[in-house]
């Protein structure tokens, strides 16, 4: 009844359709989507790597390779994007001054993301992780937790570190 009436009142004032963007500052960051993001890109390296080991690909395999590097370069991209977001709206400098190499470990994710989304080869799915891995754990010291390393209940079975929420 209340959405109605809202409806009925929009339509007579007829106002212009607002839009916001996340960038605003909430104080939410959290580099666990990122993390889950890099894991993802390996998870999918190893599926179109096992796709390779075969000798011909079925039309069904195709298209599920298609979908693979498609996901693959999706949440290589996820992954850069989170990381950018907290470094340019959360990392100041306090953080700067606490990790006054901060910036060039974020670039080092950007161009990591970067080779992932340029090639299958498992290692560099493993680098963009231990890259953001090390953000996160200098992320967590910022709020002054401290973290943990943990390996993730999933595939790809990678370290993660994990903040320690006492």
């Amino acid at each position: 009844m209340l959405h109605a009436l809202l409806r009925t009142v929009d339509r007579l004032v007829s106002l212009p359709a607002a839009s916001a963007h996340c960038d605003i500052p909430c104080k939410i960051y959290d580099p666990s989507a990122a993390q889950i993001a890099a894991l993802s890109v390996i998870r999918f390296m190893d599926l179109i790597n096992e796709l390779g080991q075969k000798d011909s690909l079925t039309l069904a395999d195709q298209a599920l390779l298609a979908r693979l590097v498609e996901q693959k370069e999706s949440h290589a991209e996820k992954a850069k994007h989170e990381i950018r977001i907290i470094w340019g709206d959360y990392i100041k400098q306090p953080q700067r001054d606490a990790y006054p190499d901060i910036d060039a470990l974020v670039h080092s994710i950007m161009l990591a993301g970067s080779a992932c989304k340029q090639g299958i080869e498992r290692d560099k799915g493993e680098k963009l992780l231990t890259l953001i891995n090390e953000f996160a754990a200098a992320f967590w010291d910022t709020k002054g937790l401290t973290t943990f390393t943990a390996t993730c209940p999933y595939p790809p079975s990678e370290t993660v570190v994990y903040p320690k929420l006492d």
